[in-house]
């Protein structure tokens, strides 16, 4: 049987962590490669309606992630980033999903160390949850047809 593998649906400010995701890449640090990145101006920038919309088409966890306090290169965006993370997590946690499907971190450009390291715990953890069947639309429709 093959091991399971989770699609990993990552958010990433332009200034901060994606450069931190650069800066590993060059660097060859290594990092499980089941991510698909999604680059944005800031973290403030992800709405609910992304992170929901990555669930139901079949993501098994979704990272978000931006810059330190007090570095965002729009003042605040970070902050409002973390505050629909923790509204978010709380609702998803309310419908079912499993907490560790959705992780939220702060990394700056100069931490590609860092970077691969959260790769690989965001990774490990929703590995261990296994697969996200309750939200995927595929899911979904094969529970009403049955």
């Amino acid at each position: 049987m093959q091991e399971f593998e989770p699609k990993i649906i990552t958010f990433l400010c332009n200034w901060c962590t994606y450069g931190a995701a650069d800066l590993a890449g060059v660097s060859r640090f290594q990092y499980p490669a089941n991510m698909r990145i999604i680059r944005l101006p800031c973290s403030g920038r992800v709405s609910p309606k992304m992170v929901l919309s990555a669930f139901r088409n079949g993501a098994d966890g979704v990272w978000i992630s931006g810059c330190h306090p007090g570095d965002c290169h729009y003042i605040t965006g970070n902050y409002y980033a973390r505050r629909k993370f923790t509204l978010l997590k709380e609702m998803l946690e309310h419908t079912g999903l499993e907490p560790g499907r959705i992780q939220f971190s702060w990394i700056s450009s100069a931490e590609g160390v860092k970077f691969a390291d959260v790769a690989r715990t965001v990774i490990s953890e929703v590995k261990a949850l296994g697969p996200a069947k309750g939200m995927a639309k595929e899911f979904i429709m094969s529970q009403e047809v049955a």
